[in-house]
């Protein structure tokens, strides 16, 4: 035997005589305490690892967004930018330029106008970005406020947003004493009513949000016919006019690619602000999110923070301060990698995978399709009327994790809490072979449900709102 091989033989059975005859108590996770004394890292490694194998597989999650895989290449850039700090711009200015060159790209994507001096910033993840929009619009809001005597204290700002916002604009409204006023969703709008939204207006509102690709549904909002509602009230009200934020956390990424000429980013007038997320379908691990204003006019001023950079200064916008610079480096080699036409590319297999998992599942007969792919590549479903079975959603949901898939059941939101759903999220990491196995499991579990010993009388209401148990 080589010495070389020698080496690593003795390595190994060091590293399994450090790990197998550890006392007992020093093999369980400190759960409260540290341990007093250090272990070896490969130890420390291997039961790590063992605590989270009971999580199962990350790419077979379709209830997240977020992306589960990434290039090697991609990968391998990201664990050398680690422990770069972006926030550090004067002591990285090639990862500050690198971030201002996705900033530039992000803009150029969404059709800013060539005459506009836009400003921009990676946040962490879309939730900050949604933040910095958000507050955007109530600072500036304000200025005009009281510029035109209106008592800012008289009443509390509000902001208008369909009822299927993410929880992040909730967040916000808590966190700066903002009212939510909701347009609620219903069987004919599941996406923001346009019939309704500007009954919602008045002098105390900062803004309308639409949201590009629902959570719940996966279907975008009219932006084209909120921004002509907008234009037609701003006229009326000049002295007090509402502009629009564009929360494109996941269709921000995705429709430019599919659907280039739909119309609801930059190119519309009264949208100031659009935040993205690119640990979505922007294909970068989490957690990195960017958000662009339309011109200096749109971020007051009182928001921008000087930063020291080469010998001068440069704007930083963001909440968060230290973080690691890896996720930006990896949104650029994403930008780098694919390009346009690669995008577009992984976008359009992704819609057709989601379409095809959607005509599979109306084939059962069983569902109604609330969203075909079509827009986000969502596909969600309820059930058809009549379909007269003795399971219901979140049983289907429960099976199906038997086979290592998490397909999740929920309600829709408040108005529609009545209607039960069940949804996956098809990313770019869902090829058409794991596609076809995805619905072999569900079709499996549908008719290991139908031949189950179901634990209740009759027939299940298929939209209560609880899992019901069954014995096989």
């Amino acid at each position: 035997m080589s010495e070389k091989k020698q080496r690593k033989e003795l390595c190994r059975d060091h590293f399994l005589e450090e790990y197998f005859e550890m006392d007992e108590e020093d093999t369980l996770l400190p759960q409260d305490h540290l341990y007093e004394a250090p272990i070896p890292a490969e130890v420390a490694y291997r039961i790590i690892s063992d605590e989270l194998l009971d999580e199962g597989s990350a790419r077979m999650n379709l209830s997240t967004f977020c992306t589960t895989e990434m290039d090697p290449e991609g990968t391998r850039l990201m664990a050398q930018t680690l422990e770069k700090n972006a926030i550090d711009k004067s002591e990285y200015p090639q990862t500050a330029a690198i971030e201002q060159r996705c900033v530039n790209i992000l803009a150029n994507l969404w059709h800013i106008p060539q005459n506009e001096t836009f400003l921009g910033t990676s946040t962490v993840g879309s939730s900050e970005a949604c933040m910095l929009g958000g507050m955007a619009m109530k600072f500036r809001w304000r200025n005009n406020a009281k510029a035109h005597g209106l008592d800012v204290n008289a009443r509390r700002p509000n902001l208008v947003i369909s009822s299927g916002y993410q929880v992040c604009w909730e967040k916000f409204c808590v966190y700066w004493d903002i009212e939510m006023r909701t347009v609620p969703m219903d069987a004919a709008h599941l996406s923001l009513n346009l019939d309704t939204v500007m009954d919602k207006v008045d002098e105390y509102t900062i803004g309308i949000v639409g949201i590009m690709g629902i959570t719940y549904t996966g279907k975008y909002d009219d932006l084209a016919g909120l921004d002509a509602k907008v234009e037609d009230y701003n006229a009326a009200h000049p002295d007090f006019p509402v502009y629009i934020h564009v929360d494109g956390a996941s269709g921000g990424f995705f429709a430019p690619f599919v659907d280039p000429g739909f119309s609801w980013d930059f190119r519309l007038k009264n949208v100031v602000s659009i935040n993205t997320s690119g640990h979505k379908y922007g294909l970068v691990y989490p957690g990195v999110g960017w958000v662009i204003w339309r011109n200096e006019a749109c971020l007051p001023d009182e928001l921008i923070f000087r930063v020291s950079y080469l010998g001068g200064e440069l704007p930083t916008m963001a909440i968060n301060f230290s973080r690691s610079a890896s996720q930006i480096i990896g949104q650029y080699y994403n930008f780098v990698r694919f390009g346009f036409n690669g995008y577009q590319a992984i976008q359009k297999r992704t819609r057709r995978v989601a379409m095809t998992l959607s005509r599979a599942l109306a084939d059962t007969g069983l569902f109604d399709m609330i969203n075909d792919g079509s827009n986000l590549p969502i596909v969600c479903w309820t059930f058809k009327k009549d379909a007269r079975v003795k399971w219901n959603l979140y049983d289907l949901a429960d099976r199906v994790r038997m086979h290592g898939w998490q397909v999740p059941a929920y309600p829709l939101p408040k108005n529609m809490d009545q209607i039960i759903i069940q949804r996956i999220v098809v990313r770019a990491d869902l090829s058409r072979e794991l596609g076809e196995l995805l619905i072999r499991d569900i079709t499996t579990a549908i008719d290991e449900l139908n031949h189950a010993h179901i634990l209740t009388e009759g027939f299940t209401d298929t939209s209560s709102n609880g899992a019901y148990g069954f014995t096989h």
